[in-house]
Parts: structure tokens; C-alpha cells; sequence
């Protein structure tokens, strides 16, 4: 099963890498067409793109480092690295929404004559299209591989698009002597890069803190008490090794088996959660009843 996740690991690297090839190629487009075109709200998007290669990197490190097995210092392996990566990703997101919203609210103060040309509202359209794309190709992966990295970079280049979109309405707005529309629509981009942000970090501070989804391990409750030979739970605890999970359960058995029986009911729980729900690790204690 371990080296299972590892190559997981190995795919997701590969939406990573279509992710930072897309943001290169329409950063590049909406920050010429920005400038040349006047458009705050298009210069704005791109300057996000432009951090997202920044923050995709940061993930694909990450996701190389969670490969690395287990050595002296890192008795689990390096599983965590994914998470860290993940969230090192938000924070430089979150900055740059800040650095966004803080331009564009000064734009507005200062007050801006000119309307963007309307090659923006198109640049913005065809950008949001082609990041809806990676969208669905990187969510897809996340889940055929269970990945919490992947998926934030999904959720990134959602929202992403959705920001595009926003962009090129704004740019639109401002055609109709309302050039005012472009850096509010520039506002509201920076506070959905923050958004974003905050969601990233409270998925990965989640996993990195041992937080655990509740009802996963009523489920696990649920196969455990199914299995024969097993009476009772007496405590279960469940966690994360990067995307993996890993249980520690204490089971009830006969007071009359001998220690053989024992564990071989303990091995049954062991095989019945890492076949049915995947789980990475089991760790069994049993106490007789």
C-alpha cells in the first residue's frame, strides 16, 4: 500500500505541473494586455496568476518531498510536507489579495478617467476558460488520489476562473462610462484571493493539527463492531499522515481466548479498515472483556 501512495504522490505532480504551465501562459496574456489595454482589473489577475506559479511550486515541492521515505529523524516518513506546502501556498496568496485590494482601493480614491480597452473583457474570458479546464482535470485527480494538495490547487484555479470571469464583467461595466467599475471589480478579485487563501489554510491546519473528520470515524466504529470476535471499542482515535489516514483503535475481545485468536482478530481489523476504507495504518490494542 505504501508504495501505492507513492506513486499518488508521483501523479498528482503531474496536475501541479499543467497548473503552473496554464497560470505561466495566461499571466503573461493578462498582464501585457493589462498594460497595454489600461486595465487595472486585468493587471490585477495577473499579478494573482502570476503568485499562483509561485504558490504550484511551492506544492510541487512539497509533493516531492512527501515522497521521501522514512529515515532517522522522520520515523513516519515525510507525509506532512504535502499539507506544509499547501498552506506555505495560502499565505503567499493571502498577501498578494491584500497587495491587490490595497491598489485597487487607492485607484479608486485617486479616481480613474479612462476606460480599459475592451481586448480585456476577452482576455478575461478566454483565461477563465482555460483555467476551468485544469480546474476539472486537477479535481479529478485529487480524488482518484486522494490529495489535499492537488485539490487546494484545485479550489486555486477555480476560483481563478471565477475571478476571470469577474474581470472581464468589469472590464465590460467600464465601457459604458464607468470607468470606476474596473478597479471596484479589482477590490472584490483581491477579497476572493483571500478567501480562497482562508480556505486552504483551514483545511491544511486541520490535517496538521491531528484534526479528523468526526463522522469517517463513526464509520470506522461502524466496520470494526461488524467484524466477529470483537465485542466492544473501548477508544478510538483516528489522524493524518499528510493525506493518509491512520487509526488507533482499542478493541474488546473474550477474556476466555488465548493470545493467538486474540491477535488474529486484531490482524481482521487491521486488513478490514485498509481494504474498505483505505486506511494508510492501523494500530490494535486489545483488552479482554
Amino acid at each position: 500500500m505504501e508504495q501505492e501512495k507513492y506513486m499518488a504522490l508521483k501523479r498528482g505532480e503531474h496536475g501541479i505541473i499543467i497548473s503552473i504551465v496554464a497560470y505561466l501562459c495566461v499571466s503573461t496574456l493578462k498582464l501585457i494586455v493589462g498594460f497595454v489595454a489600461n486595465s487595472d482589473a486585468l493587471k490585477a489577475d495577473g499579478l494573482n496568476n502570476t503568485t499562483d506559479i509561485i504558490a504550484s511550486l511551492v506544492v510541487l515541492i512539497g509533493l516531492k518531498l512527501s515522497q521521501k521515505p522514512a529515515d532517522k529523524d522522520h520515523p513516519y516518513g515525510h507525509w506532512k510536507a504535502e499539507p506544509v506546502a499547501a498552506m506555505i501556498s495560502s499565505f503567499i496568496m493571502m498577501a498578494v489579495g491584500i497587495q491587490v485590494i490595497y491598489a485597487a482601493l487607492s485607484s479608486v480614491l485617486i479616481g480613474k478617467s479612462e476606460s480599459p480597452d475592451s481586448i480585456s473583457a476577452v482576455t478575461g474570458l478566454f483565461s477563465a476558460a482555460v483555467l476551468y479546464f485544469v480546474y476539472r482535470y486537477n479535481r479529478k485527480l485529487a480524488k482518484k488520489i486522494n490529495s489535499q494538495a492537488v485539490l487546494a490547487a484545485a479550489k486555486d484555479n477555480l476560483s481563478d476562473a471565477w475571478v476571470s470571469i469577474g474581470t472581464a464583467i468589469g472590464i465590460i461595466g467600464a465601457q459604458f462610462n464607468l470607468p470606476w467599475l474596473d478597479p471596484i471589480t479589482a477590490v472584490i478579485i483581491g477579497f476572493l484571493i483571500c478567501y480562497t487563501a482562508w480556505g486552504i489554510f483551514r483545511d491544511t491546519s486541520h490535517n496538521l493539527t491531528d484534526g479528523f473528520d468526526v463522522l469517517e470515524i463513526v464509520s470506522f466504529k461502524g466496520t470494526i463492531q461488524g467484524i466477529q470476535g470483537v465485542k466492544g471499542i473501548k477508544d478510538i482515535k483516528a489522524r493524518s499522515y499528510g493525506n493518509n489516514a491512520v487509526v488507533d483503535v482499542v478493541i474488546l475481545v473474550n477474556s476466555n481466548l488465548n493470545i493467538r485468536a486474540a491477535h488474529d482478530i486484531s490482524t481482521k481489523v487491521e486488513n478490514t479498515l485498509m481494504d474498505e476504507h483505505d486506511v494508510f495504518a492501523v494500530i490494535v490494542h486489545v483488552e479482554p472483556n
